[in-house]
């Protein structure tokens, strides 16, 4: 009997999904199971052969097992020349992400059983403990992708920077105007804030959150000790902490965004010299074979 197709709608909402599917469940987490895989067939491996005196690089399994890990290493740190090329299909952008991130978590088992859990101060040590820090900072960098986008969207409120930009300097021209009766040392405390760098602070305080030295909030903190009877001062007052609270908007933005990027700043670093810590590894070793 005929088999009947799938009415087009069902046929649509399937797509639909596929192409929504995160990379971490990319075809039902193929690339999980196929890392887990490898991870037992390595541990199964490690338990039954016996290597004497004891497991170590040097053995054949040795040499299998790195030869796989260094193979990964290398095939891995291509996804930033993958990403170049836009395309669909089995090795899609979004299958090669989902295998580096599984295939690279797997290195943590077949890289430790490679060592046969022997450390030193050596080049193979440092090419191990660069592997664990690209690997730390590669789940970072999953961590931080699964959760700030929706944070950045929704402290954006549908915003744009330039525009949450203009939004303080409306409201700058709007102060620039109303303290022009103010008192000198008053009016100086208007100016700071207007002068004030939006972007100061560096890298320090966007990761941290934390603005020392705000020209605003200290001018607030001035006003608020103010005559309550002095309108001007008053209204001024209300225009700094309407300042304050886009500035606020702003800089949680700047934020969130130096969280979604640090990573990077360790783990391409971090990859070229794991590279470098592996050719000499690879070359030492077949020097002294």
């Amino acid at each position: 009997m005929a088999s009947t197709p799938a009415p087009r709608g069902a046929q649509s909402g399937r797509k639909i999904s596929a192409d929504h599917e995160g990379f971490l469940r990319h075809r039902r987490y193929r690339w999980l199971k196929l890392a887990a895989l490898l991870c037992v067939v390595a541990i199964l491996a490690y338990a039954l052969v016996d290597v004497q005196p004891r497991p170590n690089g040097g053995s054949w399994l040795g040499y299998t097992l790195g030869t796989i890990g260094a193979g990964l290493i290398v095939w891995l740190s291509l996804l930033g020349v993958r990403k170049r090329a836009m395309t669909r299909g089995a090795w899609s952008l979004k299958a090669w992400t989902s295998a580096h991130v599984y295939l690279g978590l797997s290195l943590i088992v077949v890289a430790t059983l490679h060592t046969g859990f022997q450390f030193g101060w050596n080049v193979h040590t440092l090419a191990y403990v660069l592997m664990i820090l690209v690997i730390a900072s590669g789940v970072w960098g999953i961590a931080v992708y699964a959760a700030l986008p929706t944070a950045l969207s929704a402290n954006r409120e549908e915003l744009t920077r330039e525009q949450m930009i203009e939004g303080i300097r409306a409201v700058d021209r709007q102060l620039h105007a109303a303290a022009q009766p103010l008192k000198r040392e008053q009016a100086e405390l208007v100016q700071a804030a207007l002068d004030e760098d939006l972007f100061a602070g560096g890298l320090i305080a966007r990761l941290s959150g934390t603005w020392r030295n705000c020209a605003t909030a200290r001018a607030i903190e001035r006003f608020a000790l103010a005559d309550a009877n002095d309108e001007t001062a008053g209204k001024v007052e209300k225009l700094l902490i309407r300042r304050k609270a886009q500035l606020d908007r702003l800089r949680r933005q700047m934020r969130l965004k130096a969280l979604l990027e640090v990573w990077l700043f360790v783990h391409v670093p971090a990859t070229i010299a794991l590279l470098a810590a592996l050719t000499a590894h690879i070359v030492s070793v077949f020097y002294y074979w």
